[in-house]
């Protein structure tokens, strides 16, 4: 009995021990099982990871592509600053340039307006003076012409007046010597008469001459 005890004990240990034995197969198996899913899950997850690490691969290659093209477009934005800011300099230095050259040359038409007010107010002033000489100068030929006039004027009455004396005196001097001619006519025509009448007297003294005879 003892021994068919014992015999149960050491059976029931094995049984226990190849119980436990297949319960750590199974367990083994199930874990191969899942260590194998795990696996093909590995491999699939490797194989998502080698094709994102292909892809990040790609990204960061790109990223490296686009960081070069910033850099390169940086370095040209760079340069460009540097070229706009040289370019803002020169147009600072060439708007004070201009500026310093409007006030240079406003100054200057400043100057050129006050000179031609002063050239416009002395030529004014000259003009005013030239026309007071005209007007004077026009004044004294007005008397002049005046006086001309007057003195014609007067040499004139007096020439007419010398003219009528003269014409008077030659008309006198017509009519006195009118008056000689017809005087001179009228004694020679006294005379005639006178030789008339003593021819007449011969001839009637002729008549009683003959008649006495």
């Amino acid at each position: 009995m003892l021994f068919d005890f014992k015999k149960n004990q050491e059976l029931k240990k094995i049984k226990e021990i190849k119980l436990k034995k297949l319960k750590e197969s199974n367990t083994i198996i199930k874990e191969k099982k899942e260590l194998k899913i795990w696996e093909e899950k590995l491999k699939k997850e490797d194989s998502k990871l080698k094709l994102k690490d292909e892809d990040l691969a790609l990204k960061e290659k790109e990223l490296k592509l686009k960081e070069e093209e910033q850099k390169i477009e940086n370095e040209r934005l760079v340069d460009k600053d540097k070229e706009l800011i040289q370019i803002s300099k020169e147009l600072r230095n060439k708007e004070k340039e201009l500026k310093s050259k409007e006030e240079t040359q406003n100054r200057k038409d400043i100057d050129l307006k006050v000179r031609e007010e002063e050239q416009i107010q002395k030529e004014i002033k000259e003009q005013k003076r030239k026309d007071k000489e005209l007007k004077n100068l026009k004044a004294d030929e007005e008397r002049k012409k005046q006086l001309e006039y007057i003195k014609i004027k007067e040499w004139e009455e007096k020439f007419d007046k010398e003219q009528k004396e003269k014409e008077q005196r030659e008309l006198q001097k017509e009519q006195k010597f009118k008056r000689q001619e017809l005087e001179k006519i009228k004694k020679f025509e006294e005379l005639e008469n006178q030789s008339k009448n003593i021819n007449f007297d011969f001839k009637d003294f002729d008549v009683d001459k003959s008649t006495k005879n």
